[in-house]
């Protein structure tokens, strides 16, 4: 039965598509009452929310299904991650999704503050033409701060250098190289920064640190005329006195985009013209709504499947780096993790993942979760994600191990699984990361998996093949891949067959009569 997905907003219709897309039977039901929610989340895997939805701790606790709970932007104070993170539930956003719009958004304040352009459209539409009274400033060769250089404030930069505009900037966490690329000039400490700049733009998280960054000693240390510019986190400018020196004119004008509490119709910068005020406008464009949808529809699909989510907040950060190496192997691991637990019918009490060549020396946590995922899903026991994966293991007795080494044989890269001593290989191959079985059960072979799959041990002899085919043509089963497996030393053979068709115990038992066999497996992955 295919997972269920509840979106409780308004979601792109493309970000619903991919889901659907994925097999997700998906409903669509917005403006639920709190009450509504609690009783419609039971049968439901996930939860989409935007930023109105509350997923509280008594919603999580009611959708005794849920296994993630995406939310298609940037913030998660709407979702009660501790309450999640105790039942294993994945929660991850879509971070990326606005920044190119939340830079422009930067960019028009910049420009609407230095050539007094809303000013300028009110008298217009008042019937005056008051030309001289709105001489504005170019950014051309002025200097503008930038404090906080991640994705939002390196494409500010790029953009700004485009005005030809000097760059300087405040990051503890940027290096100076990457600075350097930017083509920002680092300082240590705001302190240092503020008294050279033209422009001041913030694009810093909301936290203790940065929240009244900026209040009296700083405004007094700018230069006169400065224009500063908000569109990341309300209450990084104290707005109170950032109020008093717009009214002395110290400051020359400010563009701000976001308010400590939202909706915002009054506070002490409303009777200002020269402060622009926009009611949080820096997502609000087309793109960046599908991209939204999109992307959190992608990373809820990717959790749902039991695959690495690289937003999720609650677990420790996989580095882009790693996972560019170890992430398209992690489907690879759910795939043999699958294939083991039906070849061994128990649970075993070792499980160990083995990374060979390109693999060796990274972090393979990721793919014990795809492993552990794999081996347990296929009994339909719970839900494995990285949130509680250990917790997992333990409770079902099953030690996890991993390890390294550099000999892949001729492959670039291999990971073996391990269960109990029952052990089973793969590689991945093509643009596609398709996933190629290289070994199993001590027996070289290369075949890529289908859904449907039958797996013969016997002790070699002529005719065994045969009289596979016989019986599975005569009840319209098709071949559709075959690989042989030998152990000359043992003349024992392993034969891997793809297969259409329904295969059933009846036929099963056909094959175990007509063949002499060691063992007979039928996979369905």
């Amino acid at each position: 039965m295919a997972d269920k997905v509840l979106i409780a907003e308004k979601l792109a219709e493309e970000g619903i598509q991919i889901l659907r897309d994925h097999g997700f039977e998906v409903d669509v039901k917005l403006d639920l009452t709190p009450e509504e929610l609690v009783a419609a989340i039971v049968p439901y895997h996930a939860l989409i929310v935007r930023s109105a939805t509350q997923a509280t701790r008594e919603v999580i606790e009611a959708g005794v299904a849920l296994k993630v709970i995406g939310r298609a932007g940037v913030g998660i104070d709407n979702v009660d991650v501790e309450a999640a993170t105790e039942r294993g539930i994945i929660v991850c956003n879509a971070p990326f999704s606005n920044i190119v719009s939340a830079a422009e958004q930067t960019m028009c304040l910049m420009l609407a503050c230095a050539r007094k352009t809303p000013q300028a459209y009110n008298s217009m539409h008042a019937g005056k033409w008051e030309r001289s009274k709105f001489m504005g400033l170019e950014l051309y060769e002025k200097t503008l701060a930038i404090f906080g250089l991640g994705r939002i404030g390196s494409l500010v930069a790029e953009r700004a250098r485009a005005f030809g505009m000097k760059l300087i900037g405040y990051d503890p966490y940027c290096s100076p190289a990457r600075a350097q690329e930017m083509g920002v000039t680092l300082y240590d400490t705001v302190d240092e920064i503020v008294p050279l700049a033209d422009f001041i733009t913030v694009h810093l998280p909301k936290t203790k640190e940065t929240i009244g960054m900026f209040g009296p000693e700083q405004y007094a240390a700018m230069k006169d005329g400065v224009v500063l510019v908000n569109t990341a986190r309300g209450g990084i400018y104290n707005v109170a006195s950032l109020a008093d020196f717009v009214a002395a004119g110290k400051i020359g004008a400010a563009g701000i985009d976001v308010y400590e509490k939202e909706p915002c119709t009054t506070s002490p910068l409303h009777e200002f013209d020269n402060v622009i005020l926009t009611p949080h406008l820096g997502a609000s464009t087309k793109e960046a709504q599908v991209r939204a949808g999109t992307q959190i529809a992608e990373y809820v699909a990717a959790g749902l499947n039991g695959s690495i989510v690289p937003t999720a907040v609650n677990m420790a950060p996989v580095p882009p780096e790693v996972m560019d190496v170890v992430g398209p192997y992690v489907p690879a691991c759910q795939m043999l993790g699958a294939l083991l637990a039906q070849v061994s019918g128990e649970l075993p009490k070792y499980l160990k993942i083995t990374a060979a060549g390109a693999l060796a020396g990274s972090d393979l946590s990721i793919l014990s979760v795809g492993a552990l995922g794999g081996l347990l899903a296929d009994r339909g026991i719970t839900a494995v994600t990285p949130v509680n994966a250990e917790a997992v293991a333990k409770r079902f007795g099953i030690e996890v191990s991993t390890a390294s080494k550099s000999d892949a044989a001729e492959y670039a890269s291999t990971v073996a699984i391990s269960a109990d001593g029952q052990e089973a290989a793969c590689t991945i191959a093509g643009s596609a990361h398709t996933p190629r079985i290289v070994s199993l059960l001590g027996y070289q072979m290369e075949v890529v998996p289908t859904a449907n799959s039958l797996i013969f041990e016997y002790f070699d002899s002529p005719g065994k093949i045969g009289t596979i085919g016989s019986i599975l043509g005569a009840a319209d089963i098709n071949i559709t891949t075959m690989q042989v497996g030998m152990k000359p030393e043992e003349k024992h053979a392993l034969v891997f067959m793809n297969v259409e068709g329904d295969v059933t115990e009846e036929i099963l038992d056909k094959l175990r009569g007509a063949l002499e066999l060691r063992k007979l497996w039928h996979i369905r992955l």
